[in-house]
């Protein structure tokens, strides 16, 4: 009996998607089209050189190495309205502005967060009196203990921009189910929200707009009931942070440094029509 339904299903359904089928790479005319999208990233960041100044001291610490900070997956925070986006995610708004170009709108939400007890090189000075890193330094070895130092974008690393992206169909299955390529690049600014403790001082924690950056990525996009999708790309660029703050608003106090980051995002969105044609 269940093989007989099985039959008549496939007599069913063959047919239907024979006659919808549309093979590779039959473009549809997205002009017009709004698209947004929700997903969340993990992330991996090349050594940076950090210099940190004061007016008790300018050193640069070498090769410093950082990683991301990924929230455990669960219905608490990736499902809660009031707790989504604590997770590293990422937001897109964009508009086709051709048959396959749109123009998005992007906030790429990253954690940086230095990697605790590493050994690094230290060029530069302290001096204060009051703090047992007094001294001129020359290429020396120094631990990165949380008494020295702990550093982190974590709330976060906050890339906000606009880019380019071009879309394609890669394979259609019918009119509403289809496979597609797509590519972009885009500049924005860098508009960290640093947690920042220099020898253990009052640390720096406050929103602040700390620099730039380029990106570049290339994704797939499945596509159903032809207004809502799934995608997944990988993203690379690069970030330079010329003013970090290291102590609070007001305090002279800065970091800098600059690194390239990948990323591999996942999320789910929707094409929107801005009319009935």
């Amino acid at each position: 009996m269940r093989l007989f339904q099985f039959i008549l299903f496939l007599m069913w359904v063959l047919p239907q998607l024979s006659m919808a089928q549309q093979g590779w790479f039959q473009s549809e005319n997205k002009k017009g089209q709004l698209s947004i999208y929700w997903g969340y990233n993990r992330s991996h960041y090349t050594p940076s050189d950090i210099r940190f100044t004061g007016s008790e001291y300018d050193f640069t610490l070498s090769d410093v190495k950082a990683k991301d900070r990924p929230s455990d997956f669960g219905i608490e925070p990736y499902f809660k309205a009031n707790t989504f986006t604590i997770p590293q995610y990422n937001f897109r708004l964009g508009y086709f502005i051709g048959p396959k170009w749109s123009l998005n709108f992007g906030i790429d939400h990253m954690k940086y967060v230095m990697v605790q007890n590493q050994t690094v090189k230290i060029d530069g000075y302290i001096d204060d009196d009051n703090s047992v890193y007094q001294g001129q330094f020359n290429g020396e070895e120094v631990l990165l203990t949380s008494d020295f130092l702990q550093f982190e974008h974590t709330d976060g690393l906050n890339y906000v921009n606009i880019e380019a992206q071009y879309f394609d169909n890669l394979y259609r299955f019918t009119e509403k189910h289809s496979v597609n390529f797509y590519a972009g690049g885009g500049l924005g600014i860098v508009y960290p929200k640093s947690n920042v403790q220099v020898f253990n001082v009052e640390r720096s924690d406050v929103f602040h707009l700390a620099g730039y950056g380029i990106s570049t990525k290339a994704g797939i996009n499945i596509t159903l009931w032809k207004y809502f999708f799934i995608q997944t790309d990988y993203n690379f660029g690069f970030l330079h942070m010329p003013d970090v703050l290291t102590r609070p608003s007001g305090a002279a106090d800065r970091a800098s440094h600059h690194f390239f980051y990948g990323q591999w995002t996942f999320g789910v969105g929707g094409f929107i029509p801005l009319s009935s044609k």
